[in-house]
């Protein structure tokens, strides 16, 4: 078996974790789940798949799948998201790089599809990412960014892509899908503030119908059917909200702020 470490970050994936599993078990020796909090089952099923499972507070997508990191017993790891699942020839792929001793580079691409409800593979046109997703834990980290979740690779790592795809089963469905986004939403007006970023108050204007052309023309979506016109949509009012609620707390910040309540004082001492 490849000297191989498989981490996954998760909460509440019980109706998912066991595919995603299943699809690597003849990868490695030891694969970890990191858990957030389950309550459905997810570390009892993780667990009889042969995972390990480990509790950690959600700190954030780059501080947990550090975390994640840490756990692991080999240098080489590959990450998955729950909601992903490694096709038989992907895998006979990645298992190849190991035959005869260790992979030639020092990280590799993998190019993730997404796959809507009713569809049992990626759609010839489907929207997708080429992230660094297998990588030496000696040659990058995940970044500790609380809202991107991207390896930070040394200057010097050298970084291959493999010709398989990962199946990502993003949505259970739209309901689920609008829940996910505005709870990130959140978490990138949370990391806005704390950068100290701005955004123009024109983006509260351009940023839905831009970002419904981005998704349904940029990416494709026109081609899916009904489905792509609808997760459109939602891609879009998720990009406008995360603007709405930045200029929320700026004008929240502003109204509380020392010089708005100056007037108000000055009028209620003359009164």
């Amino acid at each position: 078996m490849p000297p191989l470490s498989i981490f996954i970050i998760a909460q509440n994936e019980a109706d998912r974790i066991g595919r995603t599993i299943e699809a690597v078990r003849a990868l490695s020796d030891d694969i970890v789940l990191v858990d957030s909090g389950s309550t459905d089952g997810t570390q009892a099923l993780a667990e009889s798949l042969g995972a390990r499972v480990i509790f950690n507070p959600w700190p954030g997508y780059g501080q947990q799948k550090r975390f994640a990191e840490a756990q692991c017993r080999h240098d080489w790891l590959l990450n998955l998201d729950a909601d992903e699942v490694i096709p038989a020839d992907l895998a006979a792929e990645i298992a190849a790089l190991f035959e005869g001793g260790l992979p030639p580079k020092d990280a590799y691409k993998l190019r993730i599809a997404e796959i809507f409800p009713g569809e049992g593979a990626p759609h010839r046109f489907a929207y997708a990412l080429a992230p660094v997703r297998l990588y030496r834990k000696s040659m990058g980290r995940y970044s500790a960014s609380p809202v991107h979740d991207r390896v930070d690779l040394a200057p010097d790592a050298r970084v291959g892509r493999l010709r398989g795809t990962v199946h990502h089963f993003s949505v259970r469905s739209l309901g689920e899908q609008m829940d996910k986004l505005n709870a990130y939403s959140d978490a990138q007006a949370d990391d806005l503030d704390a950068r100290g970023g701005s955004l123009s108050v024109f983006r509260l204007v351009a940023e839905f119908p831009a970002n419904f052309l981005k998704a349904y023309i940029g990416r494709r979506h026109a081609l899916r059917g009904i489905y792509g016109f609808m997760t459109a949509m939602n891609y879009a009012f998720y990009r406008y909200l995360r603007v709405a609620k930045h200029w929320e707390r700026r004008l929240q910040r502003r109204a509380s702020s020392p010089a708005a309540q100056a007037p108000a004082n000055r009028d209620r001492r003359n009164g």
